[in-house]
């Protein structure tokens, strides 16, 4: 979390004996500590903005993570591989019939709808392309994404590939932003 107010704020009492509630409204410490509170919140958006973006990546690597975690972090097979992509590309199918039952006939479709089929839809075309997941295929890769607890960073360590809906296997690196 952004500390400059907090900084700021330390400093100012300091030179004031304690009392930084005594300022007043356009003095030079209180600019400051104006700047520092937006600066503060303008690093706290940038943040939130960050994760959501990262989010979908981190989402998928904690899907992978839980799926090897079950089979007992052994390395995995292709075709064990494309099974775990192919449920995760069709996770939202349940919910999105769901939503398109309690559709009145006739209706236009929701937005949640349009959004579920379009997620849906970019799954299916990069699962045909190339899906990109963690390294699953050795077991010195198994291990360093059983390691992981979920920080950005550390994503950077382990291998990446990429595997097609035919079968084909390639390396691939992290997206530096987001996969969808």
């Amino acid at each position: 979390m952004p500390s400059t107010l907090q900084k700021v704020r330390k400093q100012i009492s300091k030179k004031r004996n304690g009392d930084v509630n005594a300022l007043h409204e356009k003095s030079r410490n209180s600019m400051r500590l104006h700047k520092a509170g937006v600066r503060d919140q303008r690093l706290e958006k940038l943040a939130a903005a960050r994760s959501k973006r990262e989010q979908p990546i981190v989402e998928r690597v904690t899907f992978f993570q839980q799926n090897v975690r079950e089979q007992g972090t052994e390395p995995l097979e292709v075709a064990a591989i494309q099974a775990l992509i192919h449920t995760f590309v069709h996770q939202y199918d349940e919910e999105y019939e769901a939503v398109k039952k309690t559709r009145r006939a006739g209706r236009p479709a929701s937005t949640k709808e349009d959004l579920l089929r379009m997620k849906i839809a970019a799954l299916e075309e990069e699962y045909t392309k190339g899906f990109l997941l963690p390294d699953v295929t050795s077991a010195e890769n198994v291990k360093l994404l059983d390691a992981w607890e979920g920080s950005w960073v550390y994503l950077t360590t382990i291998p990446w590939i990429k595997v097609t809906n035919t079968g084909n296997v390639r390396k691939s690196e992290l997206p530096s932003k987001a996969l969808n």
